[in-house]
């Protein structure tokens, strides 16, 4: 039997302000853990007794619809981390990320690397597929623009070339590069990709971790029996101020059962 799970997880913000910051992946597994624990306080059950093919994991007041008068004066972005699937899930990802926010759309999502094996490097070839459903959303008008993180001037220059709809942006980590290499400027300033910093751990959900998480927030489940498939990362940010009106996470994770 499989089943999956979709978290919805509100501001990353709000519920630790009076405590000390927080590593980002830290932020990820306290929010996760909120929501998880007030959720399965509420419905009072234990989850091994579910047979639902879908579990819908959400706090009422955790993720903040958009109101459509104001939707113009408002940036949607996200930032979308595969964890343990491929690239079929990125269609999941947006129309769940577009159904909590109450949008038609998401004004922008940037892809963190997909997940390779050890000992592999990140190709062309490998971000093909995972590039295309991007593709299909902007086709579609799921998304207005889509970009890339993490990608070398060789790599970003490939996939550019062989795009259909080309990456708008590029997300750096000055962790591993304190100034930006001057061939990466020099190839994003021609073709006009924003390149933007972060600050994001190359993983920041893992496995592990995430069935830790749901160890510690549900009794009497068989976490091991968990997987997380992707988390989404989203900020709704107002144009006019350049300011984050809200910001949180979307996650969803499947259950192999027997």
């Amino acid at each position: 039997m499989q089943e999956k799970c979709k978290c919805g997880v509100g501001s990353e913000g709000s519920p630790f302000r009076n405590e000390r910051p927080k590593s980002i992946g830290g932020l990820v597994r306290d929010c996760i853990q909120k929501t998880l624990t007030e959720w399965s306080s509420k419905i009072g059950q234990d989850l091994n007794q579910e047979i639902l093919e879908v579990l819908e994991c959400t706090v009422a007041q955790a993720i903040e619809k958009i109101n459509p008068e104001e939707r113009d004066e408002l940036k949607v972005s996200a930032k979308l981390f595969i964890v343990g699937s491929n690239s079929s899930s990125i269609r999941d990802a947006v129309d769940l990320a577009c159904s909590a926010l109450g949008v038609a759309q998401l004004d922008s999502v940037i892809i963190a690397p997909p997940p390779i094996e050890d000992g592999t490097s990140l190709s062309l070839e490998y971000l093909q597929p995972y590039w295309q459903e991007l593709e299909n959303l902007v086709q579609n008008k799921k998304i207005v623009a889509i970009g890339t993180s993490d990608l070398d001037k060789t790599l970003l220059e490939q996939l550019y070339l062989w795009a259909q709809v080309k990456p708008n942006s590029n997300q750096v980590n000055l962790a591993s590069c304190c100034v930006m290499p001057p061939d990466l400027t020099a190839f994003a300033k021609q073709f006009d990709i924003q390149l933007l910093t972060h600050n994001d751990p190359k993983e920041l959900l893992c496995e592990a971790s995430f069935q830790e998480v749901l160890q510690e927030s549900i009794q009497n489940t068989k976490a091991h029996e968990w997987i997380p498939l992707w988390l989404l990362r989203y900020s709704v940010i107002v144009k006019s101020r350049g300011i984050i009106k809200s910001k949180g996470y979307i996650i969803q994770a499947k259950r192999n059962a027997s």
